[in-house]
Formats: C-alpha cells, structure tokens, sequence
C-alpha cells in the first residue's frame, strides 16, 4: 500500500493480470478437469454419481477451510511491517502452499489425500487471493474496475490456460498437477517479487501520541465494522449467491457433457475445452467493457444486477433445451453475464470497504464469499444429481440463484464518490440517501 491512491502503469497492470492468471489457471483447472478426472468412477450404470459426489464435497471442504483463512491472511497482512512489504510474504506463502500442495495432489491415490492435498490447495489460493486484491485497495483509486476487469478476465483465461494445455499436450492427470506446480512457483514468485508493495506512510503523530493511543484503542470497535455495515453485508450476501448460481452452471460441465448431453467420452474433453473458449471469450469482453464503463461513469450497481440476471437466463436455456449447441449459446450468455459482474461487482465491493487499516481483512471476506461460492456450487449441484439421477434440477436452481443474488444488490446504496484515502475511520457515512450518488463522511475515531 503506498501513501496515497495513485494510476498504475501498463507494466503494473502486466504483473497484476499475471499473478491472477496463475492463481485461477491452478484453482480452477482441477475443478472443471482434473479432479473430476482423478474422482470419475465410471464403474456401473449409476457408478459416475459417486464421482460427482466425492468431487463436490472435496472442493466444497477446500472452500470451508477458506473461508477462515482468506480472511485471517489479510487481516494479519494489514499488520505487517516487514523489510520485504506487507503483502508481499503472504503473496509469496500462497503462492509456493499451492504449489507444494499441487505436487502432492500428482501422487495421491486415495480420496482422504486427494481431500487433504485440495484443502491445502484452497488455503494457498486463499492466502494469495487476499494479498492481491488488498492491492486494488492500497495503490488504485480512479482504476479500480480495470484492476477488478483483469482478475474477472484472468479467471475465464486460466480456466483456458489449464484445460487447454491438459487437452491439446494429452498431459495424463499427475503430469498437468506437477505443470501445474511449476507454473504458479514460476509466475507467482515473479508478479509478486516485481508488484509494487511499500509501507503505508507513518503517521506524522509521535509514537505515544493521543491520536495514536486512540486509534490502538478503537482496533477492537473496528474488528467487525464491516459485517455492521448494512451495504458491505448486502453484497457479500448477494455475492455468494450469484457465485453458487455460476458454479451450478459451470463445475460439473464435464459429468454434464458425458452423463447429461451423452456424448463420447472419447470427444468430452474436446467438448469442454470448445465450451469454455465460447465461455471465455465472452467473460474477457464483458469484464473489460463493464469495467471500464463503471470507471467512467461511477455506477456499478446497475451493471452488476443485470449481468446477475442475465447468468440466470443462460442457466434457463440450458434447462429449456439441453443440447450441445444450445449449450455454447447458453455459455456465450453465461460469460457475458458472469464477466461484468465479477468485474464490476469486485470494484463495487473495494468501494464499499468500511475501514482503510482493514483492506486486505475485509476484501478476504469478499473473497471467501466468491470462492465459497464457487466450491459450495459442486457440492450442492452433486446432491440435486443424486436426488433426481440428472442435470435438470441443476440448471433450474443456478437460474432462481443468480437472478435472487442479483436482485439482492438492490438495497444497496452505492459508493460513488468515497475517498480511498486519508485518516483512518471507525465507519463511514453518507451524506443524502441518492441510490447511486453519494458523498461519504469519515466518522474518526472518538
């Protein structure tokens, strides 16, 4: 975090998509291909819903356990004053506990190691996600929804990254893990030795001074200033809703492919790959449109609503008609919809952060809230499977998700024209109840 928000550079901007690229391509390969690949158990008639069982409660453990580590990561990262910066170290552990962690996952033969060595994955992915995206927060301020675009963006790219190089190379299951390995050691180490990290300025109080006594004291009042923030709290609800809305559309496409669709299992993975490029395509567009758009004008509520409802409708056509080329339609929509709102939604939320000495704690949360989504959507798809022995249901309850989560945005009263620095505040507040234009006002510590 530097003293003061500042406009980054293309070369920041190289770096920044980088790290985030690794990160996805490593968090979400084994979710589309490789762990349903290592769990398939196509052994019967009804065999492959084991599979799809043991994948959804094994990526749905990893995000439990996130959940607890995205945010004690930023917190503790808030308070870090090393040599090296204070978001660089937690960026740097993230980044080697997932590569270790890929490592073992290549020669894990069993569920119990295949569950433990992705716990452990998750926590990495969580641990770096905080790091990074405190970063949007410490160093951005008139960028923030090009920052959030190129985390949005690099997401559907990993997913292209990973699976294509697992599909077009025929990289058995162990080598794409140990690929895998090497490409976030390699990458991640470099993007986060090279971003930018200084300190925060010291305060121009002496140490010991009243102003200092009592911004040490007020640590306590702002331990949960954000979950009593009515505004913070609405998003990240809505937030996870609409991830668990995506990820029923998204996680068991492969078991879609080859149990709902009934294709060859000789072309699936073709399938896929031609699926998540329809996919992608879209997401990297839409993030880096939306994005842009809500720079410009300061309003992102409106966007992320849409774009909500719009994942919901692609989910609803895949329900309506589930044939493959419906399918890639569906995929167009749903990367349209998912791309400006992970974009815009992320900027939304780094604008609506209560507290400037908690960045890194609170967008953790804002974290967990998306990938608990995206790993709680596996689980949840894997039970409407079993329950109906069939993909309809799946479908039908990502549309009702994504279209609620949307909608859930609507209390919200946007945080156009906060300032993203300055003295620290217990909380802020908003100077007229205008829906998307507000002046903030630092309530300081008593």
């Amino acid at each position: 975090m530097g003293s003061a928000p500042r406009r980054a550079g293309g070369g920041w901007f190289t770096l920044f998509t980088l790290a985030w690229l690794a990160i996805w391509t490593v968090q979400l390969t084994p979710v589309q291909l490789l762990l349903p690949l290592q769990l398939n158990t196509p052994d019967d008639a009804s065999g492959w819903i084991g599979g799809v069982v043991s994948s959804g409660v094994i990526m749905a453990i990893g995000g439990l356990v996130a959940i607890i580590a995205g945010p004690v990561s930023g917190a503790l990262s808030d308070r870090t004053r090393s040599k090296w910066g204070r978001r660089r170290p937690w960026a740097l552990a993230g980044v080697w506990l997932m590569a270790l962690c890929l490592v073992a996952l290549a020669s894990a033969t069993s569920v119990w190691a295949v569950a433990l060595a992705w716990v452990g994955v998750s926590v990495g992915v969580a641990v770096a996600s905080a790091a990074f995206t405190a970063l949007i927060a410490d160093q951005l301020r008139e960028q923030r929804g090009a920052a959030s675009a190129a985390v949005s963006s690099s997401q559907a790219l990993g997913i292209i990254v990973g699976v294509g190089a697992v599909v077009l190379l025929g990289l058995g299951v162990a080598d794409a893990y140990l690929v895998l390995a090497g490409f976030i050691a390699v990458v991640g180490t470099v993007a986060t030795a090279l971003l930018p990290d200084p300190l925060p300025a010291r305060s121009a109080e002496p140490a010991g001074s009243a102003s200092e006594r009592e911004a040490v004291a007020s640590a306590p009042a702002r331990r949960f200033t954000a979950f009593r923030d009515r505004n913070f709290a609405w998003m990240l609800g809505a937030r996870l809703v609409v991830n668990i809305g995506n990820a029923l559309g998204t996680a068991l496409l492969l078991f879609f492919i080859l149990y709902g669709l009934h294709e060859d299992p000789g072309t699936a993975e073709d399938r896929l790959l031609l699926l998540i490029l329809v996919y992608t395509v879209f997401v990297v567009g839409a993030s880096i449109w939306s994005g842009r758009i809500s720079d410009r004008s300061g309003r992102r509520k409106g966007i992320v609503v849409g774009a909500a409802i719009l994942q919901g409708l692609a989910a609803a056509l895949i329900l309506a008609v589930p044939t493959f080329e419906l399918t890639m339609v569906a995929a167009a929509f749903l990367g349209v919809g998912y791309g400006a709102f992970s974009s815009v939604g992320l900027a939304l939320a780094t604008d609506l952060l209560p507290n400037e000495r908690d960045h890194a704690r609170d967008l953790g949360v804002v974290n967990v809230a998306m990938a608990l989504g995206q790993l709680l959507g596996p689980l949840i798809g894997a039970g409407l499977v079993a329950l109906v022995g069939g993909f309809w249901l799946v479908f039908a309850v990502s549309a009702v998700l994504s279209i609620i989560g949307g909608l859930m945005h609507l209390p919200i009263v946007a945080a156009r024209n906060r300032p993203s620095g300055g003295e620290p505040c217990v909380a802020w507040g908003r100077s007229a109840p205008h829906p998307d234009r507000i002046t903030w006002i630092c309530h300081h510590v008593p």
